[in-house]
C-alpha cells in the first residue's frame, strides 16, 4: 500500500495500548512516516508528558498551542479566503481527478504549504510535525471564549471554580477534549491528526464517554457536544485506533481485550495491530561462540565462551518467544500486524524514531485489508490452541 493512501484512511488516528509498551514512541514515529510521504500531520498529547518533543530532539511538555517539532515555521492559521484565492482553488480542484482528492481538506485549502501529500515539485515535499497538549480546562476556556463568555472564563478561573465546572457532569472532561479533537478534524488544517491515547484502562473509559453522556443527556450542548464525537469515532473515514502491544503475553492478553471493547462498546475501527520492541531474526545465533572466534582469528577463554553460548541462547529463546506471541496474536486478533524493532538505546531520540519510522514504512508498504468485526469474532471462536512450534 502507498504511505500516504495508507494514512488517508482516516482523518483521526488514535493510538492506544498498555502503559510502558512504546505508544509514545510509536505515535513519534508514525508521525515522522506520514511527513516523510508528504502529510502534514499534528500529534495530540493528552497527559502532559515530555516523550512526543523528546523524540524529535526537544526538551519538556507540550503546551496548549501548537509547536513545530520537526523544525521550521508554525503553520500559519487559517484565514478567510479571498475572491481571488476562491477561483484559483476551484480552477485548482476542477482540473484534479476526483480520486486524488484527499478528505482532509480545508476551506479553499487555506492554511496548507502546498496541496497535501502533493508535494510542491515534481516528487513529493517532506509534510510538517505539529504538537500540541490538550487538557479539559484548557479545551473549556477556549469554549467559552469562542462562544462569547470571555469574562466568564476569566471569572472561572481567578475565582478557583474552572475545577467544579469541569467536573460537574461525569464525563464531561473527556468530551471537553474529544470535542476539540473533534474540532481540529473539522478545520481540517493537518492531513493527519495523530492522538497519543492514555494507557488502556483510561483510553476505554476516554473513548465510551460521548456515548454514555449520549445516552444521558436528552438535551442541550452537552448532548450536542456527544453526539458530534460520537459521530466523529464511528465513522472510519473520520477516526480509527491502532494499537500498540509488546510480543509478550500480558500485552497480548490486554490488546486483544481492548480490541473486542473497542468495536462492541464504542464502535470504533480498528486499523493494524503495531507490535512494538520486535527482535531481529539472528540466524548466526546458532554458531558456536568458539568456531566463530577461530574463524576471525581472535582467541576466547573458555568463560568467555561459555558466557556467549549462554547471551546467545537467551537471545534465541527470547526470539521463539516473540514469534509464539505474534502467532497467538494474530487467531486471536485477526488484524494486519506492523513491526516495529527493538531499539539497543537508553534513550529514544531522532534517531531512533527515524530507525522505526523506517521499519514502519517498510511495513505499511505490505499493508493488507483487515478482517471486518464479525470476521474477527467468528475467527476467535474457531481459533485452536497457539503452540510455541508455530510461527507467523
Amino acid at each position: 500500500m502507498d504511505i500516504a493512501s495508507f494514512f488517508r484512511q482516516s482523518r483521526v488516528l488514535v493510538v492506544a495500548g498498555k502503559g510502558g509498551v512504546g505508544k509514545t514512541t510509536i505515535t513519534a514515529a508514525l508521525a515522522r512516516t506520514a511527513a516523510r510521504a508528504g502529510l502534514d500531520v499534528l500529534v495530540v498529547e493528552l497527559e502532559g508528558k515530555p516523550g512526543v518533543a523528546a523524540a524529535f530532539g526537544g526538551s519538556g511538555a507540550l503546551g496548549y498551542d501548537e509547536a513545530r517539532l520537526d523544525g521550521g515555521p508554525l503553520r500559519t492559521p487559517m484565514e478567510a479566503p479571498t475572491e481571488e484565492t476562491r477561483t484559483e482553488t476551484a480552477r485548482t480542484e476542477t482540473a484534479r481527478p476526483e480520486t486524488a482528492r484527499p478528505g482532509g481538506v480545508g476551506p479553499n485549502g487555506a492554511g496548507r504549504r502546498h496541496p497535501p501529500g502533493t508535494g510542491a515539485g515534481p516528487g513529493p515535499a517532506e509534510g510538517t510535525v505539529h504538537a500540541r497538549r490538550i487538557t479539559p480546562d484548557e479545551a473549556l476556556l477556549e469554549y467559552l471564549a469562542d462562544h462569547g463568555m470571555g469574562r466568564i472564563s476569566k471569572r472561572l478561573v481567578s475565582s478557583g471554580a474552572l475545577d467544579v465546572v469541569a467536573t460537574a457532569i461525569p464525563g464531561i472532561r473527556d468530551i471537553l477534549v474529544l470535542g476539540k479533537i473533534k474540532q481540529l478534524e473539522r478545520e481540517a488544517e493537518t492531513d493527519l491528526i495523530l492522538v497519543d491515547a492514555p494507557a488502556t484502562g483510561h483510553a476505554m473509559t476516554f473513548l465510551s464517554s460521548a456515548q454514555g453522556l449520549l445516552d444521558a443527556a436528552r438535551s442541550g450542548p452537552v448532548r450536542a457536544q456527544a453526539a458530534d464525537v460520537v459521530e466523529l469515532l464511528s465513522d472510519p473515514d473520520r477516526c480509527q485506533v491502532a494499537l500498540v502491544t509488546l510480543p509478550e503475553e500480558m500485552p497480548v492478553n490486554e490488546v486483544v481485550e481492548a480490541a473486542y471493547q473497542l468495536e462492541d462498546r464504542v464502535g470504533l475501527t480498528l486499523g493494524p495491530v503495531i507490535v512494538n520492541a520486535c527482535l531481529p531474526n539472528e540466524p548466526w545465533l546458532v554458531q558456536e561462540p568458539a568456531a566463530a572466534a577461530a574463524e576471525v582469528g581472535v582467541s576466547l577463554s573458555d568463560d568467555q565462551i561459555a558466557a556467549l553460548a549462554a547471551a546467545a541462547d537467551f537471545r534465541a529463546s527470547r526470539f521463539r518467544l516473540q514469534l509464539f506471541q505474534r502467532r497467538r496474536l494474530a487467531q486471536e486478533l485477526p488484524l494486519h500486524q506492523l513491526l516495529a524493532p527493538f531499539v539497543f538505546s537508553d534513550t529514544i531520540g531522532p534517531p531512533e524514531i527515524d530507525r522505526i519510522a523506517e521499519a514502519l514504512r517498510r511495513a505499511i508498504e505490505q499493508y493488507g485489508v483487515p478482517a471486518g468485526a464479525a470476521s474477527r469474532r467468528a475467527a476467535r471462536r474457531a481459533r485452536g490452541p497457539a503452540t510455541p512450534e508455530a510461527a507467523p
